[in-house]
């Protein structure tokens, strides 16, 4: 297990911890099974970015804030090396927190990068009507959110509030792009 999951394994048992829930019971509020919660919070696996994604939604808490305790202290410059980066190799995601890590800040810069023929679905988001401006780097990925369908290809940006689910979609190509998070 790396450093990382190490210290993500052990802040998701922290934040469980702190609310006063059983396994059981967030695996009844985020509907994620409760052995698969156990392996997360053991560090045996890490987690997917569904996973996450649901988590953050029952912790009412963006990945982000989720992540940000495991992350590097405030400093106003942090080189492309030392970014706190995540992967989900299951769905061929990884997401690359490219601001300096601050608690105390409300806007930030996350590269996402998805192979092709990949699909992840949130169920809900973290933070409802929470702002996201989605800058496609390169690639083509089709955006589904608020009952909408958006293909979008390098240089296309997209703005938008969570309120439901939302999904993303890689077909032959694969797609990188920027997410401003307000």
């Amino acid at each position: 297990m790396t450093n990382l999951n190490s210290r993500l394994a052990e802040r998701l048992k922290q934040i469980r911890a702190e609310r006063g829930w059983s396994l059981q019971q967030l695996a009844e509020a985020s509907g994620i099974s409760r052995s698969t919660l156990s392996r997360v919070e053991n560090g045996e696996v890490s987690p997917t970015a569904e996973t996450l994604g649901a988590l953050s939604t029952c912790y009412r808490m963006t990945i982000s804030q989720l992540l940000a305790p495991i992350e590097a202290p405030f400093a106003p410059l942090v080189r492309k090396g030392e970014q706190s980066q995540w992967q989900d190799a299951d769905n061929g995601f990884s997401r690359r927190v490219v601001s300096p890590p601050s608690g105390g800040l409300s806007a930030e810069v996350v590269r996402c990068d998805l192979d092709a023929y990949q699909d992840i679905s949130y169920a809900a988001p973290s933070l409802p009507g929470h702002e996201h401006h989605l800058l496609m780097l390169s690639g083509r990925l089709t955006v589904n959110t608020s009952g909408e369908e958006y293909l979008l290809e390098a240089g296309d940006c997209l703005r938008y509030q969570l309120y439901g689910p939302s999904r993303f979609r890689t077909g032959s190509d694969a797609a990188s792009y920027l997410i401003v998070l307000v």
